[in-house]
């Protein structure tokens, strides 16, 4: 990486990889602690700074076993006393913290469609339903995350930030929607996908609650209490965004399951074709995505 000229290396702690169990309490891996240190000092020898990312979606399987992982608001102390022990750990050599990783893309795979761990969602077929509510589980998924990275990054702030000089933030993904037609109804369905999308983590994290079209969702997404607001509120360093692709927006107001579900709720067909045309240059490289991640600002 320093021959090609990189001087920038993100990558993320693997949470099991220190904690075991999940938690403080059961036991840290030494090993695992030296790995990490091993790498960041490679990396400073080779002038390359590290961007850490603490949750790219391995939730520990004792977490997933006792209490549900993210179904659950248990995980949010466990996540930060995660956070805060690598804050400890490594907080001298790593300047640059990203608590989460595209929680949204999480959140839907893993709850909606059931295609990564822990496979939940995709009730309607019964070729791939395990378990889990698409309706109902996403969104709890969704809050308990939200409130896991305000709890990691406020620690820091309030108590590493100062003496260590880091910042810290969180990484999200948006797709760029686009209208399908000028009509008023496929506007609306254009801001509906980006409000269930990068606005589903975002706009929380900015004005302390969620978008209006979300709210639409009623009892079955959780609400903020005022003490929450004011801890998301505003509760990182920088923004990272991960882009890979756009899509048109189409207004659909029928549901596309019989049951609730976040695919009902933003009443929207989302495609990337139009009439046969492709929205734009298609780009695939063997099975793996193209991206680009971009920092957003300093706040």
């Amino acid at each position: 990486m320093n021959k090609i000229g990189f001087n920038v290396y993100r990558f993320s702690i693997a949470w099991s990889r220190i904690f075991p169990t999940g938690k403080l309490s059961g036991g840290v891996n030494q090993q695992g602690i030296d790995y990490y240190h091993s790498l960041i000092d490679e990396l400073h020898a080779n002038k390359i700074k590290p961007y850490v990312t603490l949750f790219h979606w391995d939730v520990p399987q004792d977490l997933e076993t006792e209490y549900g992982g993210f179904l659950n608001s248990q995980i949010v102390d466990d996540f930060r006393d995660f956070a805060e022990f690598c804050f400890k750990e490594f907080g001298e050599k790593v300047k640059h913290w990203i608590t989460l990783n595209e929680p949204v893309m999480f959140t839907f795979k893993s709850y909606v469609i059931g295609e990564y761990a822990p496979g939940r969602g995709a009730e309607w077929d019964p070729s791939r339903y395990l378990a889990g509510n698409s309706g109902t589980e996403p969104y709890i998924v969704g809050h308990n995350l939200i409130l896991a990275h305000a709890a990691a990054a406020n620690l820091y702030k309030n108590k590493y930030k100062e003496d260590q000089k880091g910042e810290i933030g969180i990484t999200l993904t948006s797709t760029w929607y686009v209208p399908y037609s000028d009509s008023e109804e496929d506007n609306k369905a254009r801001d509906r996908a980006y409000d269930f999308s990068l606005g589903w983590m975002l706009h929380p994290l900015v004005y302390g609650d969620y978008p209006v079209n979300m709210l639409a969702v009623g009892n079955r997404l959780p609400k903020f209490t005022d003490e929450e607001r004011t801890l998301i509120t505003n509760s990182f360093d920088f923004l990272g965004l991960n882009y890979y692709t756009a899509n048109y927006a189409k207004d659909n107001p029928n549901d596309v399951h019989p049951e609730p579900s976040y695919l009902n709720d933003i009443h929207a067909t989302l495609s990337t074709d139009r009439d046969g045309v492709s929205i734009g240059p298609k780009g695939w490289c063997k099975g793996w995505w193209l991206f680009c991640m971009v920092i957003i600002g300093q706040f």
